[in-house]
């Protein structure tokens, strides 16, 4: 499997490619990472130094590798955090051409845009043109429950009304849809959950919740999850494999002490997920 990651990437620590090129890796996974900024470290420690690549930059990197004769063993184009507008232009560009040259190719989007803790933290421009432009030509999102609720302009809590938003979503172009940090009012206490929804049903895992935020976590997951979705076809089993690898990779994480995902440390749980938890068809 090849995997076109268009992501940023920073020196220290794991966010953007620099979470999810080791973990597909890993897994087997032949990763072409692109990156669109370059950067010493993630934002979250409020100073970083590095630039921002010019979506020009970032498009001439793109086509080289199209000069290549690649874009035809593409299997699928991946995106997460879009820093500007111009870069979701480079995207939508790069995967109309992937798919010129491999149809069957399919383009997973993760439309980065805040969480229910800190609200929304892109520019403004951002959920606009995910909403009207990135996100209809995806096939895969990976949202959480509040970028599902941006996205749809809905508020999604309850199972039923995530399900709901998830029709929403779908019904803008994306078949396969995973929501991240579900958080229902009626889940067990301690718990936290996602939801993979496609063509074929609906499934919900449920996983004890790590008292922690990692940054880069969702980067893992949407990699992961993509690899394994395209890999098997099975919504439920890409579900459990990601849900498994994820939670011991923040359980490591956790028991490190460290602020920086140990993504190196928890590297067995990617390539042997131990399959802990069961994902129960909701629909």
């Amino acid at each position: 499997m090849k995997i076109l990651s268009i992501q940023s990437a920073v020196a220290y620590g794991h966010v953007g490619n620099s979470a999810a090129v080791f973990p597909l890796q890993r897994i087997g996974v032949e990763v072409l990472p692109v990156y669109t900024v370059n950067f010493s470290n993630h934002t979250g420690y409020g100073a970083w130094r590095g630039p921002l690549i010019d979506p020009a930059d970032v498009r001439e990197v793109i086509t080289g590798i199209e000069d290549r004769g690649v874009f035809g063993q593409i299997d699928a184009v991946l995106s997460g955090y879009q820093g500007g507008e111009g870069i979701g232009d480079v995207i939508i560009d790069a995967v109309a051409r992937v798919k010129a040259a491999n149809p069957d190719a399919v383009y997973a989007c993760d439309p980065v845009m805040g969480n229910a803790k800190s609200g929304c933290f892109v520019a403004p421009a951002i959920p606009i043109l995910l909403r009207e432009r990135v996100v209809p030509v995806a096939d895969i999102i990976t949202p959480n429950q509040f970028e599902l609720g941006f996205l749809t302009e809905t508020e999604p809590d309850t199972l039923e009304s995530t399900l709901a938003s998830v029709d929403l979503a779908r019904a803008m172009g994306p078949r396969t849809v995973l929501v991240t940090s579900v958080e229902r009012p009626d889940r067990e206490e301690g718990t936290i959950e996602m939801l993979a929804v496609d063509g074929d049903g609906a499934w919900l895992v449920q996983t004890p919740h790590l008292p922690m935020k990692a940054n880069g976590s969702g980067d893992v997951t949407a990699a992961l999850f993509t690899a394994h979705y395209v890999e098997t076809g099975s919504a439920k089993t890409a579900l459990e494999r990601t849900a498994s690898s994820v939670y011991d990779l923040l359980q490591a994480t956790l028991d490190s002490g460290e602020r920086e995902l140990q993504l190196i440390e928890a590297q067995e749980f990617y390539a042997h997920p131990r399959m802990q938890f069961t994902a129960r068809q909701v629909r």
